[in-house]
């Protein structure tokens, strides 16, 4: 990548890891999650777990440094810490569960590594990498070589210096590494096992973002849905056969082996237990590093297996036609509010038709029925909103729908199901009818949802209106159940 001037400005900007750098709270959030992710090589921490660990770090740092050090509570420092401002962590909520997780996101594991490069050590190998550097020369020289001669010349010569060494050893002459020899390797192994295991995180991450690439594209697709089937089994494919799957695939393949894993215990038991590096002092858990390599290779398969199963279940038929409708009613909403932008209507009323999901209710006898034909949806505003500032209704909104889908699942732990309405008046609209329509392409999307229209239910919000003065808006709906 080219180091130029418009190439570092756009990374100063938008780069998480050096908008960790610049951060006030660097020294913080670094040295937090190197001791609870890095450190211990945690994947996975559940949100009470980590903030707890975090509520434990400010007191320490408070007691010292003065109650107004860090004044918010830790789990405010999560969340912003895994905002797309930061982008720090990584928020998400597992398969089956109803709590939040959090995991360490590439770019911050790649800021905690440079800075770790800062500090001064008193010993500074350089042999080993020279070594390293020739093998991987000759490696790539020996195994591109099409002629059989010169390959065959090359393992007589290998030959010769094998027989060579045999004849040393049988006379009494048994070279040894010194102890300078022995730590310059130990440390060049180090770096690359922790290196490694960051690659995993990364490898993760790639196979996330092409997930969310793909979704975009379902949700955005006008032509057939076999063409755009065969493209995006096209693009898996290319992932899987591409550099780096298939060099992910090697190394599985390679660590996978039984035979291989006891030579890589019994090595590190030997290793380690040479007095030279005994005095380095090396982390206890160097010993199974081998097998934090599989935990977190495992991790990364089982993730790349759960996003294939969610992008099937995505392109299941009654899916597929669902995200079509919504899609369909996001831009009808669009299309009426620049109609309203070119002409604002006499009357402020509007509909916004919306489709519920054929979803059955766990119940023996379904109480409510599962529509497929439209839901209407009247939005009134009270009278003298007539005249309404139209740029209300295009201006940019980010609506939060992890907030809101982590409300609906906080609301359905103590019970069974819960109304569109009563979760609306446990935390009002903050954002009015856009927020509305999350809530409703959640419950065709994300959660389990029907629809009853023999019951209608009204919800209201408060919003300012141009005179700066707060205006209640109400929507009449058909009552809308989001069920466990």
């Amino acid at each position: 990548m080219s180091l130029d001037y418009a190439t570092l400005d756009l990374l100063r900007q938008n780069h998480p890891a050096w908008r960790l750098l610049r951060s006030d709270h660097a020294p913080l959030v670094v040295s937090f999650l190197q001791r609870v992710f890095i450190a211990p090589n945690v994947r996975l921490m559940p949100q009470a777990d980590l903030a707890e660990a975090l509520e434990d770090e400010l007191f320490a740092l408070r007691e010292r440094q003065g109650t107004a050090a860090f004044p918010k509570p830790a789990l405010d420092y999560l969340n912003d810490w895994a905002s797309p401002e930061k982008g720090w962590l990584r928020k998400f909520y597992r398969q089956g569960s109803d709590e939040a997780h959090f995991d360490m996101t590439p770019a911050t594991e790649k800021a905690i590594a440079w800075l770790e490069t800062l500090t001064e050590r008193s010993f500074v190998g350089t042999e080993s990498r020279l070594l390293t550097l020739f093998g991987l020369l000759k490696q790539m020289s020996v195994g591109s070589e099409t002629d059989p001669q010169a390959r065959i010349a090359e393992l007589h010569k290998r030959r010769s210096a094998i027989d060579t060494e045999i004849a040393r050893v049988l006379a009494g002459d048994i070279p040894l590494l010194d102890d300078t020899a022995l730590k310059d390797r130990f440390q060049q192994f180090i770096q690359l096992a922790r290196e490694l295991l960051t690659d995993f995180r990364e490898v993760e991450h790639n196979f996330r973002g092409l997930d969310r690439r793909v979704r975009e594209r379902i949700a955005l697709w006008n032509g057939a849905k076999g063409t755009l089937l065969e493209e995006i089994m096209g693009e898996r494919d290319a992932i899987v056969d591409s550099d780096q799957g298939r060099s992910f695939r090697a190394f599985w393949d390679f660590l996978m082996s039984s035979n291989r894993q006891e030579e890589l215990s019994a090595l590190l038991d030997r290793v380690l237990s040479l007095p030279p590096i005994a005095e380095l002092k090396p982390d206890t858990r160097t010993r199974r590093v081998h097998y934090d390599w599989l935990e977190a290779g495992e991790h990364t398969q089982r993730t790349v297996a759960q996003l294939s199963q969610q992008l099937r279940r995505f392109l299941d038929d009654h899916a597929w036609l669902e995200n079509r409708r919504i899609m369909d009613i996001l831009h009808g909403i669009e299309a009426k509010a620049l109609a309203l932008r070119e002409s604002p209507p006499p009357a402020a009323v509007m509909s916004v038709a919306d489709t519920g999901a054929e979803i059955e209710l766990p119940m023996e006898r379904p109480l409510y029925t599962p529509i497929i034909k439209p839901l209407i949806v009247d939005i009134e505003l009270e009278s003298g909103d007539a005249e309404m500032d139209a740029t209300a209704l295009y201006s940019q909104i980010v609506i939060d729908k992890v907030q809101l889908a982590g409300h609906i699942r906080h609301a359905l732990q103590g019970r069974s199901q819960v109304t569109l309405r009563e979760l609306c008046e446990m935390q009002p609209l903050q954002h009015g009818l856009a927020e509305l329509v999350a809530y409703l392409q959640l419950a065709g999307d994300t959660f389990k949802a029907v629809v009853d229209e023999a019951a209608a239910e009204t919800i209201t919000w408060r919003r300012a209106g141009p005179d700066g003065h707060e205006h209640a808006k109400q929507a009449h709906l058909p009552r809308v159940i989001f069920v466990r």
